[in-house]
Protein backbone atom coordinates (compact mmCIF):
# COMPACT_ATOMS: atom_id res chain seq x y z
CA UNK A 1 0.00 0.00 0.00
CA UNK A 2 2.97 2.34 -0.54
CA UNK A 3 1.57 3.86 -3.72
CA UNK A 4 3.28 4.26 -7.07
CA UNK A 5 5.10 6.76 -9.24
CA UNK A 6 5.93 7.36 -12.89
CA UNK A 7 9.64 6.77 -13.45
CA UNK A 8 9.89 7.36 -17.22
CA UNK A 9 7.94 8.38 -20.30
CA UNK A 10 8.20 7.74 -24.03
CA UNK A 11 6.28 8.60 -27.17
CA UNK A 12 6.10 7.71 -30.85
CA UNK A 13 4.48 9.20 -33.95
CA UNK A 14 4.47 7.91 -37.54
CA UNK A 15 6.76 9.65 -39.99
CA UNK A 16 4.08 10.85 -42.40
CA UNK A 17 2.83 14.36 -41.63
CA UNK A 18 -0.52 15.52 -43.03
CA UNK A 19 -0.82 19.30 -43.25
CA UNK A 20 -3.95 21.41 -43.50
CA UNK A 21 -3.03 22.11 -47.11
CA UNK A 22 -2.94 18.35 -47.76
CA UNK A 23 -6.42 18.02 -46.27
CA UNK A 24 -7.69 20.84 -48.46
CA UNK A 25 -6.98 18.59 -51.44
CA UNK A 26 -9.19 15.86 -49.95
CA UNK A 27 -12.21 17.77 -48.62
CA UNK A 28 -13.72 21.24 -48.84
CA UNK A 29 -11.60 22.97 -46.22
CA UNK A 30 -8.63 25.32 -45.84
CA UNK A 31 -5.77 26.04 -43.47
CA UNK A 32 -7.58 29.16 -42.20
CA UNK A 33 -10.85 27.26 -41.62
CA UNK A 34 -9.13 24.50 -39.63
CA UNK A 35 -6.91 26.79 -37.55
CA UNK A 36 -9.75 29.13 -36.66
CA UNK A 37 -12.04 26.31 -35.49
CA UNK A 38 -9.74 23.74 -33.87
CA UNK A 39 -6.26 25.26 -33.83
CA UNK A 40 -4.56 22.32 -35.57
CA UNK A 41 -1.76 22.81 -38.12
CA UNK A 42 -0.52 19.25 -38.76
CA UNK A 43 -1.11 15.66 -37.70
CA UNK A 44 0.85 12.39 -38.08
CA UNK A 45 -0.79 9.54 -40.00
CA UNK A 46 0.23 5.88 -39.85
CA UNK A 47 0.44 3.69 -42.92
CA UNK A 48 -1.36 0.43 -43.59
CA UNK A 49 1.73 -1.42 -42.32
CA UNK A 50 1.70 0.40 -38.96
CA UNK A 51 -0.98 -1.16 -36.73
CA UNK A 52 -1.93 0.13 -33.29
CA UNK A 53 0.29 -2.38 -31.48
CA UNK A 54 3.36 -1.21 -33.40
CA UNK A 55 2.72 2.40 -32.39
CA UNK A 56 2.22 1.24 -28.80
CA UNK A 57 5.34 -0.95 -28.77
CA UNK A 58 7.53 1.86 -30.13
CA UNK A 59 6.40 4.22 -27.35
CA UNK A 60 6.69 1.48 -24.73
CA UNK A 61 10.23 0.60 -25.79
CA UNK A 62 11.28 4.25 -25.49
CA UNK A 63 9.76 4.54 -22.01
CA UNK A 64 11.57 1.39 -20.86
CA UNK A 65 14.84 2.65 -22.32
CA UNK A 66 14.39 5.97 -20.51
CA UNK A 67 13.83 4.04 -17.27
CA UNK A 68 16.90 1.86 -17.89
CA UNK A 69 14.79 -1.29 -17.68
CA UNK A 70 14.66 -4.53 -19.63
CA UNK A 71 11.19 -5.57 -20.89
CA UNK A 72 11.35 -8.66 -18.66
CA UNK A 73 11.15 -6.38 -15.60
CA UNK A 74 7.49 -5.53 -16.37
CA UNK A 75 4.77 -7.64 -14.78
CA UNK A 76 1.68 -5.84 -16.13
CA UNK A 77 1.00 -4.19 -19.49
CA UNK A 78 -2.02 -1.90 -19.91
CA UNK A 79 -2.87 -0.47 -23.33
CA UNK A 80 -5.58 2.17 -23.63
CA UNK A 81 -7.01 2.21 -27.16
CA UNK A 82 -10.31 2.39 -29.01
CA UNK A 83 -9.00 1.68 -32.51
CA UNK A 84 -7.73 -1.89 -32.24
CA UNK A 85 -9.22 -3.94 -35.09
CA UNK A 86 -8.72 -7.43 -33.71
CA UNK A 87 -10.24 -8.63 -30.45
CA UNK A 88 -7.60 -11.27 -29.71
CA UNK A 89 -4.70 -11.18 -29.20
CA UNK A 90 -5.30 -7.84 -27.57
CA UNK A 91 -2.91 -4.93 -28.06
CA UNK A 92 -1.23 -5.45 -24.68
CA UNK A 93 -0.41 -9.06 -25.55
CA UNK A 94 0.97 -8.02 -28.92
CA UNK A 95 3.08 -5.30 -27.32
CA UNK A 96 4.45 -7.80 -24.81
CA UNK A 97 5.38 -10.15 -27.66
CA UNK A 98 6.97 -7.38 -29.73
CA UNK A 99 9.08 -6.26 -26.76
CA UNK A 100 10.09 -9.77 -25.69
CA UNK A 101 8.54 -9.69 -22.24
CA UNK A 102 8.59 -12.73 -20.00
CA UNK A 103 5.11 -13.36 -18.52
CA UNK A 104 3.23 -10.11 -17.82
CA UNK A 105 -0.50 -9.78 -17.30
CA UNK A 106 -1.89 -8.06 -20.40
CA UNK A 107 -5.04 -5.93 -20.61
CA UNK A 108 -6.57 -3.40 -22.99
CA UNK A 109 -8.83 -0.60 -21.77
CA UNK A 110 -11.28 1.16 -24.07
CA UNK A 111 -12.28 4.48 -22.53
CA UNK A 112 -11.54 6.35 -25.75
CA UNK A 113 -10.00 9.79 -25.11
CA UNK A 114 -9.87 9.29 -21.32
CA UNK A 115 -8.24 5.89 -21.74
CA UNK A 116 -4.73 6.75 -20.58
CA UNK A 117 -5.75 8.36 -17.30
CA UNK A 118 -8.08 5.42 -16.58
CA UNK A 119 -5.21 3.01 -17.34
CA UNK A 120 -2.79 4.99 -15.16
CA UNK A 121 -5.25 4.83 -12.24
CA UNK A 122 -5.66 1.09 -12.83
CA UNK A 123 -1.88 0.65 -12.73
CA UNK A 124 -1.68 2.62 -9.47
CA UNK A 125 -4.45 0.51 -7.94
CA UNK A 126 -2.76 -2.72 -9.03
CA UNK A 127 0.49 -1.62 -7.38
CA UNK A 128 -1.26 -0.52 -4.19
CA UNK A 129 -3.07 -3.88 -4.01
CA UNK A 130 0.19 -5.79 -4.43
CA UNK A 131 -0.87 -7.28 -7.78
CA UNK A 132 2.00 -5.65 -9.70
CA UNK A 133 5.33 -4.02 -8.93
CA UNK A 134 6.13 -2.51 -12.32
CA UNK A 135 3.58 -1.57 -15.00
CA UNK A 136 3.93 -0.37 -18.58
CA UNK A 137 0.99 1.94 -19.31
CA UNK A 138 0.40 2.93 -22.94
CA UNK A 139 -2.12 5.10 -24.74
CA UNK A 140 -2.18 4.34 -28.47
CA UNK A 141 -4.64 5.10 -31.22
CA UNK A 142 -4.75 5.06 -35.00
CA UNK A 143 -7.57 7.51 -35.51
CA UNK A 144 -6.86 7.81 -39.23
CA UNK A 145 -8.16 4.24 -39.62
CA UNK A 146 -11.61 5.21 -38.31
CA UNK A 147 -11.83 8.70 -39.82
CA UNK A 148 -14.44 9.63 -42.41
CA UNK A 149 -12.20 11.43 -44.87
CA UNK A 150 -15.23 12.97 -46.60
CA UNK A 151 -16.44 14.74 -43.43
CA UNK A 152 -14.47 17.94 -42.93
CA UNK A 153 -15.89 18.52 -39.45
CA UNK A 154 -14.24 15.37 -38.08
CA UNK A 155 -11.37 14.32 -40.37
CA UNK A 156 -9.47 17.57 -39.75
CA UNK A 157 -9.18 16.64 -36.07
CA UNK A 158 -7.56 13.23 -36.06
CA UNK A 159 -3.97 12.04 -35.81
CA UNK A 160 -2.11 8.85 -34.90
CA UNK A 161 0.46 8.13 -32.21
CA UNK A 162 1.28 6.58 -28.85
CA UNK A 163 2.64 7.57 -25.47
CA UNK A 164 3.82 5.40 -22.60
CA UNK A 165 4.71 5.56 -18.92
CA UNK A 166 6.60 3.15 -16.69
CA UNK A 167 4.94 2.96 -13.27
CA UNK A 168 6.74 1.47 -10.25
CA UNK A 169 5.90 0.84 -6.63
CA UNK A 170 7.20 3.49 -4.24
CA UNK A 171 9.72 2.54 -1.60
CA UNK A 172 8.54 2.32 2.00
CA UNK A 173 8.03 5.82 3.35
CA UNK A 174 8.32 7.43 -0.06
CA UNK A 175 5.63 9.94 -1.01
CA UNK A 176 3.34 8.55 -3.77
CA UNK A 177 3.93 10.08 -7.18
CA UNK A 178 0.45 9.32 -8.55
CA UNK A 179 -2.39 11.04 -6.75
CA UNK A 180 -5.96 9.80 -6.21
CA UNK A 181 -8.02 9.49 -9.38
CA UNK A 182 -11.32 11.26 -9.91
CA UNK A 183 -13.28 9.55 -12.63
CA UNK A 184 -16.84 9.33 -13.92
CA UNK A 185 -19.09 9.80 -16.94
CA UNK A 186 -22.33 11.26 -18.27
CA UNK A 187 -24.16 8.18 -19.60
CA UNK A 188 -27.09 10.19 -20.96
CA UNK A 189 -24.67 11.94 -23.34
CA UNK A 190 -22.64 8.87 -24.18
CA UNK A 191 -23.54 9.01 -27.88
CA UNK A 192 -22.03 12.47 -28.33
CA UNK A 193 -18.71 10.88 -29.39
CA UNK A 194 -18.89 7.70 -31.43
CA UNK A 195 -16.69 5.17 -33.19
CA UNK A 196 -19.23 2.74 -34.56
CA UNK A 197 -20.54 0.96 -37.63
CA UNK A 198 -18.95 -1.47 -40.07
CA UNK A 199 -16.40 -0.34 -40.98
CA UNK A 200 -16.17 1.75 -37.80
CA UNK A 201 -16.18 5.51 -38.26
CA UNK A 202 -15.50 8.38 -35.87
CA UNK A 203 -18.16 11.06 -35.48
CA UNK A 204 -19.29 13.45 -32.80
CA UNK A 205 -21.79 16.12 -31.85
CA UNK A 206 -19.20 18.84 -31.74
CA UNK A 207 -21.21 21.65 -30.16
CA UNK A 208 -22.55 19.40 -27.37
CA UNK A 209 -19.06 18.16 -26.56
CA UNK A 210 -17.67 21.70 -26.61
CA UNK A 211 -20.33 23.03 -24.22
CA UNK A 212 -19.92 20.10 -21.84
CA UNK A 213 -16.14 20.29 -21.81
CA UNK A 214 -15.82 24.05 -21.37
CA UNK A 215 -18.60 24.49 -18.78
CA UNK A 216 -18.50 21.30 -16.70
CA UNK A 217 -14.92 20.07 -16.74
CA UNK A 218 -13.01 22.96 -15.14
CA UNK A 219 -14.76 22.31 -11.81
CA UNK A 220 -14.09 18.58 -12.08
CA UNK A 221 -10.41 19.31 -12.76
CA UNK A 222 -10.27 21.54 -9.67
CA UNK A 223 -11.64 18.64 -7.61
CA UNK A 224 -8.85 16.44 -8.95
CA UNK A 225 -6.35 18.94 -7.53
CA UNK A 226 -8.19 19.01 -4.19
CA UNK A 227 -7.86 15.23 -3.90
CA UNK A 228 -4.10 15.63 -4.05
CA UNK A 229 -4.11 18.49 -1.55
CA UNK A 230 -3.15 21.08 -4.17
CA UNK A 231 -4.59 24.27 -5.59
CA UNK A 232 -4.61 24.85 -9.38
CA UNK A 233 -2.03 27.61 -8.94
CA UNK A 234 0.36 25.02 -7.40
CA UNK A 235 0.54 23.06 -10.65
CA UNK A 236 3.67 23.21 -12.79
CA UNK A 237 1.91 21.81 -15.85
CA UNK A 238 -1.54 20.89 -17.09
CA UNK A 239 -1.89 18.12 -19.66
CA UNK A 240 -5.50 17.88 -20.82
CA UNK A 241 -6.76 15.52 -23.48
CA UNK A 242 -5.73 17.23 -26.70
CA UNK A 243 -9.22 17.37 -28.18
CA UNK A 244 -8.79 20.66 -29.99
CA UNK A 245 -7.21 23.96 -29.06
CA UNK A 246 -10.59 25.66 -28.67
CA UNK A 247 -11.37 23.25 -25.82
CA UNK A 248 -7.90 22.99 -24.26
CA UNK A 249 -7.41 26.73 -23.85
CA UNK A 250 -10.72 27.68 -22.16
CA UNK A 251 -10.72 24.62 -19.87
CA UNK A 252 -7.16 25.40 -18.74
CA UNK A 253 -8.01 29.08 -18.26
CA UNK A 254 -11.14 28.39 -16.21
CA UNK A 255 -9.27 25.86 -14.10
CA UNK A 256 -7.10 28.71 -12.82
CA UNK A 257 -3.67 27.09 -13.21
CA UNK A 258 -2.05 30.48 -13.66
CA UNK A 259 1.54 29.30 -13.09
CA UNK A 260 1.38 26.14 -15.18
CA UNK A 261 2.73 25.20 -18.58
CA UNK A 262 -0.32 24.23 -20.65
CA UNK A 263 0.29 21.38 -23.09
CA UNK A 264 -0.83 22.31 -26.62
CA UNK A 265 0.53 19.40 -28.61
CA UNK A 266 -2.80 19.22 -30.46
CA UNK A 267 -1.52 22.01 -32.72
CA UNK A 268 1.11 19.71 -34.25
CA UNK A 269 -0.33 16.25 -33.56
CA UNK A 270 -4.11 16.60 -33.84
CA UNK A 271 -6.48 14.62 -31.64
CA UNK A 272 -4.80 11.26 -30.99
CA UNK A 273 -7.46 10.05 -28.52
CA UNK A 274 -5.93 7.83 -25.79
CA UNK A 275 -2.42 8.71 -26.95
CA UNK A 276 -2.82 12.45 -26.55
CA UNK A 277 -2.03 12.86 -22.84
CA UNK A 278 1.10 10.67 -22.59
CA UNK A 279 2.29 12.00 -25.96
CA UNK A 280 2.00 15.62 -24.83
CA UNK A 281 3.39 14.86 -21.34
CA UNK A 282 6.42 13.03 -22.75
CA UNK A 283 7.20 15.94 -25.08
CA UNK A 284 7.07 18.47 -22.22
CA UNK A 285 9.60 16.38 -20.29
CA UNK A 286 11.79 15.80 -23.34
CA UNK A 287 11.95 19.54 -24.04
CA UNK A 288 12.79 20.30 -20.40
CA UNK A 289 9.71 22.49 -19.88
CA UNK A 290 9.01 20.81 -16.52
CA UNK A 291 11.39 19.37 -13.94
CA UNK A 292 11.57 16.15 -11.94
CA UNK A 293 9.16 16.26 -9.02
CA UNK A 294 6.94 19.00 -10.47
CA UNK A 295 3.19 18.47 -9.90
CA UNK A 296 1.38 17.84 -13.18
CA UNK A 297 -2.36 17.53 -13.73
CA UNK A 298 -3.34 14.82 -16.23
CA UNK A 299 -7.00 15.03 -17.22
CA UNK A 300 -8.68 12.96 -19.91
CA UNK A 301 -12.21 13.37 -21.26
CA UNK A 302 -14.26 12.53 -24.33
CA UNK A 303 -15.84 9.33 -25.63
CA UNK A 304 -18.69 7.93 -23.50
CA UNK A 305 -18.61 11.47 -22.09
CA UNK A 306 -16.21 9.95 -19.59
CA UNK A 307 -13.44 11.66 -17.67
CA UNK A 308 -10.55 10.74 -15.38
CA UNK A 309 -7.76 12.76 -13.86
CA UNK A 310 -4.96 12.67 -11.32
CA UNK A 311 -2.02 14.82 -10.24
CA UNK A 312 1.34 13.12 -10.79
CA UNK A 313 4.94 13.97 -10.02
CA UNK A 314 7.01 14.59 -13.11
CA UNK A 315 9.61 11.80 -13.59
Amino acid sequence: MNGSRIVALGHYQPGRVLTNEDLARLVDTSDEWIRSRVGIRTRHVAGDDEPVDELAAQAGAKALAAAGLAPAAVDLVLVATSTAIDRSPNMAARVAARLGMRAPAVMDLNVVCAGFTHALATADHAVRAGAAARVLVIGADKMSAVADWTDRSSCVLVGDGAGAAVVEACAAGEEPGIGPVLWGSVPTMGNAVRIEGSPPRFSQEGQSVYRWATTQLPEVARKVCERSGLRPEDLAAVVLHQANLRIVEPVARRLGAVNAVIAKDVVDSGNTSAASIPLAFSKLVERGEIATGDPVLLFGFGGNLSYAGQVVSCP
